[in-house]
């Protein structure tokens, strides 16, 4: 097994570049970190292309590791420092080749899907796509304005379900649009006169639900293309509900 000690490496440099946005565009790969990320994406069928360890996480996943087809790196600890985004690093990580999204002309757009408009905050965002895999939806979409599902922070926070649900980046307008040219209704979240309580929304098969900023909430233009927006009522004196758990509510409610 080759060994990497140096994080002046040129291949580690590389790699160090892959936690930000330009290098991923520039090398076309991601980094994964954590043994249980990294062996959710091979058993996802992902395209591993490394897998870069510490010493002592071999030993921990050695029987696993040496089944993998791909390149294996031992590497030092303070390599693992410098790919790692956490103050403490595990010391494993995944470089993984980015595949090119779908045209939306080429999607199957039935089943429920759920988009994310502007959302900033990784927690939220990994608790979203998250629970869209344990409510049975089908795809997440990551509107313009939304943090990158390849940020190491919403990676770590998604957990793994990135690789159990569809995942796209795109406008949401061109979104929405494929959805009505589809017939599955598109619903907004806003707390307005015009909207309806999501009780009073009948579950569906086929759903594309839309959550919005943490602060500022669904861009108008988009609210004026949904069929409806609906609300969750809210009993006691809190002003508003985390958009996070206000999706998880939602999710499990409309999907049939």
């Amino acid at each position: 097994m080759e060994q990497i000690i140096s994080a002046k490496n040129e291949r580690v440099k590389k790699w160090a570049k892959l936690k930000t946005k330009k290098g991923r565009t520039t090398f076309n790969q991601y980094i994964l970190e954590s043994w249980h990320l990294v062996s959710e994406a091979i058993n996802a069928k992902q395209p591993v292309d490394v897998i870069l360890t510490t010493d002592k996480q071999y030993d921990l996943h050695q029987e696993d590791i040496d089944t993998f087809s791909g390149e294996v790196i031992e590497i030092s600890e303070d390599v693992a420092k410098t790919l790692g985004s956490t103050s403490t690093p595990q010391g494993i990580f995944g470089i993984v080749n980015l595949e090119s999204n779908l045209e939306v002309s080429n999607i199957d757009y039935s089943g429920a899907w759920l988009l994310l408009d502007q959302i900033q905050d990784p927690g939220n965002i990994g608790t979203m796509v998250r629970t869209a895999d344990a409510a049975g939806f089908k795809g997440v979409v990551f509107g313009t304005g939304t943090s990158s599902q390849f940020n190491p922070k919403v990676l770590r926070s998604m957990q793994g379900s990135q690789f159990h649900v569809n995942i796209f980046e795109g406008d949401l307008n061109d979104w929405i649009s494929k959805f009505k040219d589809n017939h599955v209704p598109v619903y907004g979240t806003e707390l307005n006169p015009k909207a309806v309580g999501y009780l009073d929304v009948n579950p569906t098969e086929n759903v594309a639900l839309i959550m919005g900023n943490e602060g500022n909430g669904m861009q108008d233009e988009l609210l004026d293309q949904t069929d409806k927006n609906i609300y969750i009522p809210i009993k006691g004196r809190a002003e508003s509900l985390n958009v996070a758990i206000a999706a998880g509510i939602l999710m499990f409610h409309l999907n049939k």
